[in-house]
């Protein structure tokens, strides 16, 4: 009887170890689920502790490290699976995790080679979970990582095993069908996930992105959805987080909102919860507030967040521009000394691979308004632009740094900038040419300007402007008249100008053609007949303009005619050989 009693409490012992470690593995999967990775770690590390063997564990803790968007520990996450194989080397899911590790370092064909050795590895016990493991690693559609098809087969497979009803499979095989742009297969493959458990708020968001990712002409719809996401679960993060970023541009209000609800949903998980308060102060244009808020969580932490300073040199150079339009010079200097100095610190503590094409553009901004800082600034724009992905964010930028270098009559340096944008654009327009090549003209680098209006008149023959700007430049070169180069352009110029119909905006042009014309028909050419003829034709133009009724004065009372042209000289006859 007394064995009996025994064994008995042995037993329900066991019962309670099993069923606490359930627990404890669920709680650590459903804090993954809610994007609480801190506390998911946490619970995960603590299974471990207590049973060092637990591979299931060991891949939930990898997956914790991995799990969150931006700081992704993925040399933790290695150690932790290599760690594990090195004592189950036959474990399907760490074979899996680890090429899931490898997939995030671009090893593609090491991390197949993983996949493939977890499912040859799998049992009937634990084949969804490494099936789907698989298909999780390739499945991302928010990376350009991994094979979609290949997380699609994988995860189909999961999906028929006999008695199969598992929401997170399914929401993920939704996932991986996105990834390869299968959106109506995505939907339905969430939906589905809703009927095997209408509670999984997931699938519903994940509804919701699919709409998104069509524009705001969709946005009554995945709001929607965003909406049924929240009521059904009021604890899932993601989703005021999207909502959060979906506002902070356009509704500061409910953006602040939804930040709130996001901070109460994720607590002490959020680890970056003061600079969020501190940026949703700067995205309320509260910019002393937000240099105030974000020195107070740097003094706070040991070890703060790079992004802080960023936001101090944000907050800084925007007081700035506002005090500089309203004419304090001063003061606006001494900010844009401020944020100088935030975005020093700011690039020395961030890694590189986080800094965005915002940063490197308000940067250099900040550089140009110091002299001396003009190479380094135009080094950041560079990179700025490289960044961006379309031609109008490209140009946009390069334009940012020329017209500034412009503006402070650096003429050399604005034509280099313009010039790169006549080399970054598909399509040129004629004000491209023009800005480029007149820049160089104020530098007084005319062979520059003179190609650039090559490329110009090449394009559009019938405009004037390159024709007037070339031999404004040509003009420049030959200074004394000594050649004609100059001469036969501005004659090109006056042509296309007099064929031009609406010639209200170019008459400067065609006059100042004409006057050129006109000197050098009298002075070098001597002819007076040909000078009074051009002289004639400007007044045509304008007759009330005073130069031209001088010059006509002037020349009607030249004695010199025009000079003779000279004949040819005759070659020189080439020694002829001595006859021996």
């Amino acid at each position: 009887m007394k064995k009996l009693k025994f064994t008995l409490i042995l037993f329900t012992g066991l019962l309670a170890i099993n069923f606490a470690y359930a627990q404890s593995m669920a709680d650590g999967k459903r804090m993954l689920y809610y994007e609480k990775f801190i506390s998911a770690k946490n619970i995960f590390q603590q299974i471990i502790t207590a049973d060092p063997a637990n591979d299931e564990a060991v891949y939930w803790l990898g997956q914790a490290l991995i799990g969150p968007e931006e700081e992704k520990d993925i040399a933790g996450a290695r150690a932790v699976y290599e760690k594990g194989l090195a004592a189950n080397p036959n474990s399907a899911l760490l074979n899996a995790g680890l090429g899931h590790v490898e997939l995030l370092e671009s090893k593609t064909q090491q991390a197949r080679n993983h996949f493939e050795t977890a499912i040859s590895l799998m049992n009937k016990n634990n084949s969804i979970d490494v099936l789907d493991a698989v298909g999780v690693a390739n499945g991302d559609f928010d990376s350009k990582l991994g094979d979609g098809a290949y997380a699609v087969e994988k995860l189909i497979q999961a999906t028929e095993t006999k008695r199969f009803k598992d929401a997170k499979v399914m929401t993920d095989l939704g996932d991986a069908y996105r990834k390869q742009n299968r959106g109506g297969e995505a939907q339905t493959a969430y939906e589905e996930a809703l009927k095997m458990d209408p509670t999984y708020a997931r699938a519903k968001f994940r509804i919701g992105r699919i709409y998104q990712s069509q524009g705001r002409t969709q946005e009554a719809i995945y709001l929607n959805y965003y909406n049924e996401t929240m009521a059904l679960d009021p604890k899932y993060t993601r989703v005021y987080w999207i909502l959060h970023q979906y506002y902070y541009e356009t509704d500061v209000v409910k953006s602040a909102a939804y930040l709130d609800k996001y901070l109460g949903a994720k607590g002490s998980d959020e680890t970056n919860s003061c600079f969020l308060n501190a940026q949703m102060k700067f995205a309320q244009g509260l910019y002393a507030e937000t240099i105030a808020s974000a020195e107070n969580c740097i003094a706070a932490s040991t070890t703060p967040y790079p992004n802080l300073y960023g936001l101090i040199a944000y907050a800084n150079y925007s007081t700035g521009v506002k005090q500089e339009k309203a004419g304090d010079t001063l003061s606006a200097m001494a900010n844009f000394g401020k944020s100088k100095a935030g975005f020093d610190m700011y690039f020395k503590k961030q890694k590189p691979d986080k800094l965005g094409g915002g940063d490197y553009e308000i940067y250099a901004k900040t550089l140009l308004k110091f002299p001396g800082n003009e190479a380094l600034a135009g080094t950041f724009i560079d990179k700025a632009a490289e960044m961006d992905t379309t031609e109008e964010g490209k140009v946009k930028l390069l334009k940012s740094v020329a017209t500034n270098f412009q503006s402070a009559k650096m003429y050399g340096d604005a034509a280099e900038w313009f010039k790169k944008i006549v080399n970054i654009k598909r399509d040129p327009t004629k004000t491209d040419y023009y800005y480029a090549g007149i820049a160089y003209y104020q530098a007084k680098q005319y062979p520059d300007a003179i190609a650039m209006f090559d490329k110009y008149l090449n394009k559009y023959p019938d405009d004037i402007i390159p024709y007037y700007y070339k031999g404004a430049a040509l003009a420049g070169i030959d200074t004394l008249m000594v050649d004609s180069l100059a001469y036969n352009t501005y004659k090109k110029a006056a042509e296309v100008g007099e064929a031009t119909t609406d010639k209200s905006r170019i008459i400067s042009l065609i006059k100042g053609s004409y006057r050129y014309l006109i000197i050098y028909a009298a002075n070098t050419l001597k002819d007076k007949e040909l000078a009074l003829a051009y002289c004639d034709k400007s007044l045509l133009i304008d007759p009330t303009d005073t130069d031209t009724i001088g010059f006509r004065e002037s020349i009607s009372k030249m004695t010199v005619q025009k000079s003779p042209t000279p004949e040819p000289k005759k070659k020189t006859p080439a020694p002829q050989p001595k006859k021996k």
